[in-house]
């Protein structure tokens, strides 16, 4: 696909500026996206380059447990295995993160203590984002104040599909605000917003607000993080970088689970965005099955062998 080009970002954010922006920037080929993503789902990583993006792979997993039944054990358990994810094999790089919800962020930065591994939370009403901003804010405020290092908040897709952009650009302001030192990574929930266009404009409103990431799903829909969305958002943080000199992540989550997957994500970046995108700081991959599957054919690899279905850890 033709590189693309951002138009110049409005001085003044008010309603009229932004809207010009978003609607000024260059439609999405939805065939030739999907047609890229296509022809690099193809490519093949072998022998050393596979152990490699492995390892990179599981350094840039945020490993995450966000459900109603979460209990404080389980929490505990997972950042135990985020520190150390292969028992056997202490060569084993430890994830980028552990994401929990805000009520259990104290607990995850206890277990991490000392590990160097940063506590992400999702805050703002997930995963629909249908709460006040005051509630929002309180969200985050409680995560950050409990230790959080990162923020995952969704935005108001309600607001976007309605055309409402500056209310959801103020939002991401506040909670940007709201954050302090911690690093926002902004939610698109882009399942729910039907076109690549709308991908193209949502990340690229997240990026002015301030986000460090736009991050594709909650997980809680479907579909999450397909090739094209990928693809397209890995654009936008490229024309961005190109525009602003600000290099800003991406966080692809939903349906990532196996090692096939998460290569796949990597060769995404590689082709689109570029190798300084290859870093835990400007790429994660939410899911929470995917590090078994990345920890069984590391050991292969290595062995020659699989290990049992039932060598690692349940999540």
């Amino acid at each position: 696909m033709p590189v693309s080009h951002t138009a110049s970002a409005p001085e003044a954010m008010t309603d009229h500026a932004l809207r010009a922006f978003l609607r000024g920037l260059p439609g999405v080929d939805e065939v030739g996206a999907r047609a890229r993503a296509q022809d690099l789902s193809t490519r093949s990583v072998k022998t050393t380059a596979k152990a490699h993006a492995i390892d990179l792979a599981i350094s840039m997993v945020d490993l995450t447990t966000l459900e109603g039944a979460d209990t404080v054990g389980k929490v505990r358990a997972l950042c135990a295995k985020a520190a150390l994810p292969d028992p056997a094999d202490r060569t084993a790089p430890r994830v980028g993160a552990v994401c929990v919800y805000p009520d259990m962020v104290a607990t995850a930065v206890a277990a991490l203590d000392g590990t160097g591994i940063g506590v992400a939370s999702v805050a703002t009403a997930f995963p629909a984002g249908r709460a006040p901003l005051e509630v929002k804010l309180a969200d985050t405020a409680r995560a950050v104040a409990d230790g959080a290092s990162e923020i995952d908040m969704v935005i108001d897709r309600g607001a976007f599909l309605a055309g409402d952009y500056l209310k959801v650009f103020e939002e991401v302001v506040a909670v940007k605000q709201a954050c302090g030192g911690a690093h926002l990574k902004v939610i698109l929930e882009t399942g729910e917003l039907a076109t690549l266009d709308n991908v193209r404009r949502a990340s690229h409103l997240a990026m002015l607000a301030g986000a460090d990431f736009v991050k594709t799903s909650t997980g809680k829909v479907s579909p999450a993080a397909t090739a094209p969305v990928v693809l397209v958002m890995l654009e936008a943080v490229r024309d961005h970088h190109a525009a602003t000199g600000r290099r800003v992540g991406v966080k692809p989550a939903g349906g990532i689970r196996t090692t096939k997957d998460a290569v796949r994500q990597l060769v995404l970046v590689q082709e689109t965005a570029g190798a300084a995108w290859l870093s835990p700081g400007l790429f994660r991959i939410g899911a929470s099955s995917l590090l078994n599957d990345l920890l069984m054919q590391r050991a292969r690899l290595a062995s020659g062998t699989y290990p049992g279905p039932d060598y690692y850890t349940l999540d």
